[in-house]
């Protein structure tokens, strides 16, 4: 289009120098210069109009471009939001009560969904893409967190069925078994030789005494069971703070704390003074009917008197309330190196 103005332009000029050198001219002449010079100027001002409409058309159909490409950038931008937001909500229903004791990172991703919910009608493209990759990350933490868990379950029941394992292949070196290989006795054979005693579960319809506590004054431990499958249980309190102490001494000895009673009910303390006397408590006396005692394995060489993990529970124990009453430590009335209580 500029061609055709100064195409336009020069015949102008041309019209306009020609006869330059004349002198005279006739009026007819006059006339039809003048004529000559009316038609140049309007190719000009038409082909000036033909420009400027090309320039106007060019800016509309810019600004046209800018304002399509925005609206798609924005839907864009709000559907990966949107789409981030599901993929959220789905990872927080599905990790519940599967990260463990922590569970801060589905906290976390709560409120970034909330935070993205409230800006998705509204945000901008930007906006809208920063929340989408928070929500990502916040999303990834919580995988993270089931992942941990889900190996430390596995860990624990891993170690269980070891010590159950163990457990069995020692009870066969009992008082009253053939001797070890090579005539001597299994230093560390358990120095259990009674009858089998196992935990008991609540009393159904109990009263609150000592050794008829309900259901709802005892909760179980999280990592272990004795060897028929019964939970350990405890009174609340003491419960939580044995999973307190069993993470430290897990951290510390590189496995959890292994149980063989918790809780008696009466009748097992009934049974277990009939068969072994005066070593057992008198029904309705004993710590274990409260819920606030446990006794680790009888085996010298795990939880023995001179034993690492003994030395760590008599150390660290009474930090969460866990301790070996005076009574039970060597040279005590009742020596018992498996036996611990809960004192708060």
């Amino acid at each position: 289009m500029r061609r055709v103005a100064v195409a336009a332009v020069t015949a102008v000029s041309l019209a306009l120098g020609v006869g330059v050198g004349v002198q005279t001219w006739t009026s007819a002449d006059r006339r039809a210069a003048q004529a000559e010079r009316e038609a140049a100027l309007g190719r000009v001002d038409d082909a000036l109009a033909v420009v400027h409409a090309d320039v106007a058309a060019r800016v509309v159909e810019g600004a046209t471009s800018d304002a399509v490409g925005s609206s798609a950038l924005l839907t864009d931008a709000r559907s990966a939001l949107e789409a981030a937001l599901a993929r959220g909500q789905q990872t927080l229903e599905a990790s519940a009560e599967r990260v463990g004791d922590d569970d801060a990172p589905r906290a976390a991703l709560t409120a970034h969904l909330e935070a993205g919910r409230a800006a998705a009608p509204t945000a901008s493209p930007l906006a809208a893409r920063r929340l989408a990759a928070e929500l990502a990350a916040a999303e990834q933490a919580v995988h993270v967190a089931v992942a941990a868990e889900q190996a430390r379950v596995a860990e624990r029941e891993a170690a269980r069925v070891a010590a159950e394992a163990a457990r069995a292949v020692r009870a066969t070196s009992r008082p009253g078994t053939p001797p070890a290989p090579g005539g001597g006795a299994d230093r560390c054979a358990t120095t259990y030789g009674g009858p089998a005693f196992y935990t008991s579960v609540p009393t159904e319809g109990g009263d609150g005494s000592n050794g008829r506590l309900p259901p709802s004054a005892l909760t179980a431990v999280s990592w272990t069971r004795d060897s028929r499958g019964t939970p350990f249980y405890l009174r609340a309190d003491a419960a939580a703070a044995l999973e307190r102490l069993n993470r430290a001494f897990r951290a510390a000895l590189g496995h959890d704390l292994a149980l063989d009673l918790t809780y008696r009910d009466l009748d097992t303390q009934v049974a277990m003074r009939a068969a072994l006397g005066s070593v057992a408590a008198v029904p309705g006396t004993s710590s274990h009917g409260t819920g606030l005692a446990l006794d680790v394995p009888e085996l010298p060489c795990e939880y023995g008197w001179d034993s690492p993990a003994r030395a760590w529970l008599v150390a660290n124990g009474p930090a969460y309330g866990w301790v070996s009453p005076t009574w039970a430590r060597q040279g005590g009335s009742n020596p018992e190196y498996w036996h611990y209580e809960y004192r708060g």
